[in-house]
Formats: structure tokens, sequence, C-alpha cells
């Protein structure tokens, strides 16, 4: 198969794929896809974390969560019993990485080359280029291309939420 004829569906399914083996092998943790989304939706986020992606196709994969599930997938993945805010920031761009890893790995398998830019932690709304910005100023927020889709994670335990988002 070509590069070309790779599609969106499969990117997904590698990417659901590839976020439930990263949560299973590094922090032992069973996790769920809710209803994909295609398109980028709001998402007011206390941490996410950015991958860029280069090659036959590019985008970027971006991890969002609230504080909580952030500070849980830290002390899981670092095992520190109460992890600083530069620790939760290294293990939300490391958990992302090793996603962003694991899609690497698969995709050249199966489609040919594509490398991996360095993580990017930051924290604020993310919201398509299409809806309008905010009127406060002191509320930061990130514009991010319109297509693209939205897959909801959620541990079993209801501990971890997360959302994945993906556009190339």
């Amino acid at each position: 198969m070509s590069t070309s004829a790779i599609t969106f569906e499969e990117i997904m399914f590698t990417i659901m794929s590839a976020t439930q083996d990263t949560f299973k092998s590094y922090l032992g943790m069973e996790i769920f896809a809710g209803k994909v989304e295609k398109k980028i939706e709001p998402v007011d986020s206390d941490v996410v974390g950015i991958i860029g992606v280069a090659g036959e196709r590019v985008g970027y994969i971006i991890f969002a969560t609230a504080k909580e599930t952030a500070l849980l997938v830290s002390k899981e993945l670092l095992m520190m019993d109460d992890p600083d805010e530069e620790s939760v920031r290294d293990a939300i761009g490391e958990l992302t990485n090793n996603i962003a890893g694991v899609f690497k790995t698969k995709y050249h398998e199966y489609y040919g080359s594509v490398a991996l830019g360095l993580p990017l932690v930051v924290s604020g709304k993310i919201r398509p280029l299409s809806e309008p910005p905010e009127t406060p100023v002191d509320k930061p927020s990130m514009n991010v291309q319109c297509k693209g889709v939205t897959i909801p994670f959620r541990s079993m335990d209801g501990r971890a939420e997360f959302r994945v988002m993906v556009y190339m």
C-alpha cells in the first residue's frame, strides 16, 4: 500500500490504538475511546501536549486534559507522590511523545516515513480557527486548524479523562 492511500480512518484507528497501548504499557491503565468527533472541538484544558508530525502527511497530535488527570498521569509515569508543575509538564510531554512514537512506528511499518517534532506543553482553551476569539484578554487560548478529529478517552474507573485530537 502506498503512503498516499492511507485513509483518515486508518490514522484514527492507529491513534486510538497508540493511545490505549501507551496507557497500558506505561501506566498499567485500561482506557476506552468514546465517540470520535470529526472536528477539533473547543476544549478548555489545564494541560495540553502537542507533537508535530511530518512526512507524507503532516499535522499534529494533541493530548488535552484537566489538572486532576495530568497529576494522576504524572504520579504513575514518574512514580512520584507529589509531582511539581515542571514534573507534570514533563510527564504530559513524555506521554504525548510516547503516543506519537507508537503512531510513528505503526505508520512507518505500513505506510512509509514519518518524523515527529519535540513535545510542546501548554494550557488554556483550544478552539478552531473558525470560532471567534474570546473577549477577555487575560484568558489564554490557542487556535488550531478546523479539519481533524477529537477522540475522548476515559479509564474504566473514571479516574482519568482526556481527549486526543489529531489533524493531518
